[in-house]
């Protein structure tokens, strides 16, 4: 596999053939791998809708309206599309599931190592909270980390992707009661295969030159 080769060829896909469809086996092994994606301090302040079937993709597209309704198609016609949602807060019952889930895992020692996790990660939400007052900017910091893991992966497994920002945060929220639930979306994701159509695969990639991103000190 060279990363490199896949990063010169991946892009944002435009138009998707609806008639191709993900096969499920590789479509799970694409969420383990967003399962497994880092994350600061291990917050994991993430939550995805899946959209894998017409009903489900026009529950997404609601929000893809007015100034954003050039983004519909992508969603309707993509084999797969998973809206990213960040937490709102990083509560103390997430902090209690993470660190349970840590001593499932066996990551502690001793009640002494498990007390230190706890300490320190509590410690990281409060600065952020408190001192920083940016908590949740932070929390969707990670979340765009994940989103590109998995356009990374999707790259790797010959799967076309794109991101989507354009869209109505309010009607998705209303649609899928995602204030209820302590969640914001942060991004679409669709997935799939590219249309014969889409004129952006045909398109040379267009990157700034490395002098004028790179300072070596």
């Amino acid at each position: 596999m060279d990363v490199l080769s896949i990063l010169k060829t991946r892009y944002t896909t435009k138009a998707y053939d609806a008639t191709k469809k993900i096969p499920q086996q590789q479509f799970e092994r694409l969420l383990e791998i967003l399962r497994l994606a880092p994350s600061s301090i291990n917050i994991q302040p993430w939550h995805y809708f899946i959209a894998d079937h017409q009903t489900a993709k026009e529950r997404i597209a609601k929000a893809l309206v007015g100034k954003y309704t050039y983004n519909a198609a992508k969603v309707l016609d993509s084999s797969h599309t998973l809206l990213f949602c960040t937490k709102a807060d990083i509560t103390e019952d997430h902090l209690a599931s993470l660190l349970n889930q840590d001593d499932l895992s066996g990551r502690f020692k001793d009640e002494k190592a498990k007390q230190g996790q706890k300490d320190s990660r509590t410690g990281y939400v409060d600065y952020y909270r408190n001192e920083k007052g940016d908590i949740q900017r932070w929390a969707e910091n990670q979340t765009f980390i994940a989103l590109g893991q998995m356009l990374l992966a999707a790259g790797i497994e010959g799967v076309d992707a794109t991101p989507i920002g354009g869209f109505d945060e309010q009607i998705i929220t209303e649609e899928l009661g995602l204030a209820e639930k302590g969640l914001i979306p942060s991004v679409i994701l669709t997935l799939g295969y590219r249309s014969e159509s889409d004129f952006n695969a045909k398109l040379p990639k267009s990157r700034l030159n490395k002098e004028e991103i790179f300072t070596q000190l």
